[in-house]
């Protein structure tokens, strides 16, 4: 689960990039604690001298053949820990983590795009001075002056909606927005994509940031938008264009040009009746307007990715662990590695399954997570030589 997807070599070269590579042998040297940090994910209801003893278990670390070297403790491992930092599991993701569906992957195209959803979350972290400075509170519903029982860390994701891998991912304090974190999370987008988003990331700067990658975009836009009417198309949808106002920062002042796509849900009493989506398919022929309709409503699968990630994975109702900014940063990487090397391990379980590939949504994560707490202490650790 663990080494398939993040070999030693690439974790080696990380860890060289980002000058964290260990200078001398230690009984925990960097290249074990970055194993050991995505471990963290996979065991996140166990202590973390036990997630150690985990990785420890079968295998010779040090000493003679046959020997196990006893677990560090605590404040051994929270040392190795800070001297790791954040840094080289962000460059992991950022060197590993990408879409994993194939053109045989069901449910993961539209036509000849890679559909692909926009959204954000927030993970509740460790009640530090430390952490409440770095990520702030959020405000408590029970007064103006009271704030949330934990500060926030913010997430925003670029998640493959066919296979639920999380491949675009930015973090940042919980006062800043997230279309301030959505920025550089579009620059993965490529030009066989099209990406899904809510009403809350629609604005000029955004979706000329995003247009220039070449994907194509479908993103639900607020009733209060201007977009009128240019050239009305059979299928019902229309042309116009998205404009700067005041509020924009972009240099490039000129009109966008979109095609909006208007259409009602009736008889669903808690969804919104009306919906007003807007696009850069401007060409009804290559989409129409009705199949983007029923398209956009598969943004729902982000959701369904961050409760994989928050609820089975994390654990409902569980803060991250770390006390620190940076070792905060660190876990929330070491999870989203966690949970791309399950899902890629899931989605390559499905399309062996025969006589047929299998939809991955068909999949259980719980199982796999499971499986992988199992499996673990036998195949997934790596001795400090890098020799199995």
């Amino acid at each position: 689960v663990l080494t398939a997807r993040f070999p030693l070599d690439t974790v080696t070269q990380v860890l060289f990039e980002t000058e964290r590579l260990s200078q001398r042998e230690r009984d925990l040297p960097a290249h074990v604690m970055v194993y050991y940090a995505i471990a963290l994910a996979l065991y996140a209801d166990v202590s973390t001298r036990e997630v150690l003893r985990c990785l420890l278990e079968g295998v010779r670390w040090l000493g003679e053949p046959g020997a196990v070297a006893e677990p560090a403790g605590p404040s051994g491992i929270s040392q190795a820990r800070t001297r790791l930092g954040a840094a080289p599991l962000e460059e992991l993701y950022r060197a590993v983590v990408q879409p994993v569906a194939t053109h045989e992957t069901p449910g993961a195209w539209y036509r000849d795009w890679r559909v692909m959803r926009l959204d954000g979350t927030t993970l509740d972290v460790a009640d530090t001075a430390a952490n409440r400075e770095a990520f702030g509170r959020p405000a408590s519903a029970r007064g103006v002056n009271v704030t949330g029982a934990f500060p926030q860390l913010r997430l925003v994701g670029l998640v493959e909606t066919g296979t639920h891998v999380l491949c675009g991912a930015a973090l940042g304090a919980y006062a800043t927005g997230e279309v301030t974190l959505a920025a550089g999370v579009v620059s993965t987008l490529t030009p066989s994509m099209l990406c899904l988003a809510d009403r809350g990331f629609v604005g000029f700067d955004l979706w000329q940031h995003a247009a220039t990658t070449g994907a194509a975009l479908l993103w639900r836009v607020k009733a209060g938008v201007g977009l009128p009417v240019e050239t009305r198309y059979a299928d019902g949808s229309y042309r116009s264009a998205l404009r700067w106002n005041s509020h924009c920062r972009s240099a490039d002042r000129t009109p966008i040009p979109v095609r909006v796509i208007e259409y009602t849900l009736p008889g669903m009493p808690d969804a919104d009746t009306r919906y007003r989506l807007i696009t850069t398919i401007l060409d009804p022929d290559r989409a129409s307007a009705a199949e983007l309709a029923a398209l956009y409503h598969e943004r729902w699968e982000i959701e369904t990715t961050f409760d994989e990630f928050k609820t089975h994975l994390r654990g409902a109702q569980r803060v991250l662990r770390s006390k620190t900014p940076d070792l905060v940063r660190q876990e929330a990487w070491g999870f989203l590695l966690a949970h791309f090397a399950l899902r890629a391990l899931m989605h390559e379980a499905a399309l062996g399954a025969r006589p047929h590939a299998r939809d991955p949504d068909t999949l259980s994560f719980t199982h796999a997570v499971r499986v992988a707490r199992r499996t673990l202490p036998h195949r997934a650790a790596i001795p400090p030589s890098g020799s199995g």
